[in-house]
């Protein structure tokens, strides 16, 4: 994808404050800490239109972007952060619920996974609620850079069995060289109805 304009459109909680709109989305979803906001960052070539923070549990709400006035990304609260407010995590779950179940025009989820850790409770449980409600999940893995090309094909294996997938089918991504945003964004045009263009 040739992204030329990537906009912050608004920040939502219910679904009537979700922005109205016929356009294609795609969500991004993970664990706290897992290197979502530089995904997204990366992906539309911006620094900083996702906020990053040394502080994970920062996302909050859900954020609507607007790319090319042609795809809308959706940044969900991370999950699995366990120094955030009890009350705080038990609104996440039932936000981040409904926004999928209910939202027409939802694509894919970009479901992200960091390559050093084994899939967690949270990671299976996300995978297994997309599958019921019939998501296509997109599986990324994140921080890549941090392992050599042998540790990072072991652990690929390792999480491919673990959450039942082909190795193949997940996408390893570094935000530091940018290495496989090329493929992402095939798949995302892809899964989305856009035609794929060429980076």
């Amino acid at each position: 994808m040739d992204v030329h304009q990537a906009e912050f459109i608004k920040s939502a909680v219910k679904p009537k404050d979700y922005p109205e709109t016929a356009l294609p989305e795609v969500a991004f979803v993970g664990r706290s800490n897992v290197g979502k906001s530089s995904l997204i960052n990366v992906l539309v070539n911006r620094k900083s239109l996702v906020r990053t923070s040394s502080t994970p549990g920062r996302t909050q709400l859900i954020n609507f972007f607007d790319v090319n006035g042609r795809l809308v990304l959706v940044d969900l609260p991370g999950y699995g952060y366990a120094k955030a407010p009890p009350e705080l995590r038990k609104q996440w779950q039932p936000m981040i619920e409904t926004y999928l179940a209910k939202r027409e025009n939802l694509r894919a989820v970009v479901l992200i996974l960091d390559i050093r850790r084994i899939p967690a409770d949270g990671d299976l449980d996300m995978l297994r609620w997309l599958e019921t409600y019939g998501i296509p999940p997109i599986i990324v893995l994140t921080k890549c850079d941090k392992l050599s090309k042998n540790e990072q094909a072991r652990q690929a294996g390792v999480i491919a069995a673990a959450i039942g997938r082909r190795r193949e089918d997940l996408l390893p991504f570094s935000a530091l060289s940018k290495a496989g945003r090329e493929g992402i964004w095939r798949v995302i045009t892809e899964l989305a109805g856009l035609e794929s263009v060429t980076t």
